[in-house]
This record gives structure tokens, sequence and C-alpha cells, in this order.
């Protein structure tokens, strides 16, 4: 336990310290770039349509789940029932409930991964609601960056590396206002 703790820091400090060098090369290589942060969550909690669209996610998510454990739930009702009555079955009665049994689990399962698997229902909403706001957002960043000559404009929220960004380069407030909100 201890040892993967010190794993963990050495290899974060180790993150830091590269992070560090390549900003202490960049102004050699890179003479007169201009950088920019944003606060990508500080943005998003601050627009209320993502705070909206996260209710609707959270909201559909907790029905879709409520469907799956039910499903599930009459699957391990199957099985315990199955247990209690296993010695008094026919093969052919065990046979049957066994296969009762994991239809209900593959049921189960494929109503989970109808809601909750990679391209599935939870995924294709998320990207309905949110891909919207990301996308005028990106554009409020895009036309400060192109307006101010930025570079590079890095989200300090993200787990990037960045161990401090001067509050004077941060235009989170700056994109909010450009999208309407006050800060």
């Amino acid at each position: 336990m201890k040892k993967r703790f010190i794993n963990g820091v050495a290899r974060k400090l180790l993150k830091a310290a590269l992070s560090v060098c390549f900003l202490a090369l960049l102004p050699l290589s890179a003479s007169a770039q201009k950088f920019a942060l944003v606060d990508m969550d500080y943005i998003l909690k601050s627009i209320p349509a993502y705070e909206r669209a996260n209710e609707q996610l959270n909201q559909a998510s907790k029905k879709w789940q409520a469907e799956v454990d039910a499903l599930q739930v009459e699957a391990q009702t199957l099985y315990k029932n199955y247990q209690n009555e296993v010695v008094f079955l026919s093969q052919e009665q065990k046979k049957v409930r066994q296969d009762a049994i994991m239809e209900k689990e593959h049921e189960a399962a494929e109503l989970k991964k109808k809601y909750f698997g990679p391209q599935g229902e939870l995924f294709k909403k998320r990207t309905a609601l949110m891909s919207p706001i990301q996308e005028e957002i990106y554009n409020a960043v895009k036309d400060i960056a192109e307006l101010r000559g930025y570079q590079l404009v890095l989200d300090r929220a993200s787990d990037a590396g960045i161990i401090f960004g001067s509050p004077k380069i941060d235009i989170s407030n700056e994109v909010l206002s450009k999208l309407g909100y006050s800060n």
C-alpha cells in the first residue's frame, strides 16, 4: 500500500517536473507566443443550460438504472426460488428454471448495454444535450483567442499538469461574457 502511494507521488512529481521543464523551454523555442487559461468547470457551472442538461441526464440515468435493477431483482428472485425448490424438481424442470434465470440475467445485461453501453442511450442523450453547449463555448474561446492572438488556450480544470497559472491570463470570465452570462 505504502509502495503504491510512493509510486503515485513519484509519478506526479515526475509529471510536474517534466511540465516545468517543458514550460521553461517554451520561451526559447516559441518566442513571443501568447497563452491563456480557461477553467471549464467554472464556465460550465455558470451556464444554466448545462446544469439543466446534467439534471436531465441524471433523471434519465436513474430511470434506466431502476429498469435494469428491476430485471436483476427478478433474476435473483428466480434464482432464490430455484435454490429453495431444486431438490423437488425433475431434471427437465431444473433445466427450464435455469434457462429462465439465464434469460432474465441476459435480458438485464442487454438492457444495461442498451442504456449505458459505449453507444447507448445515455451516451446519445449526453451528446445531444452537451454538444451544442460545448460547441458554443469552443467558438467563444476560439473567437477570443483569435482576437487577442493566443496560440494556445489550456484548460486549468483538467489534469494537464498545470501547477500555476497567473489569473492575468485566465479568460474564463471573458468567455462567459461573450456567451452572454454575467460572472
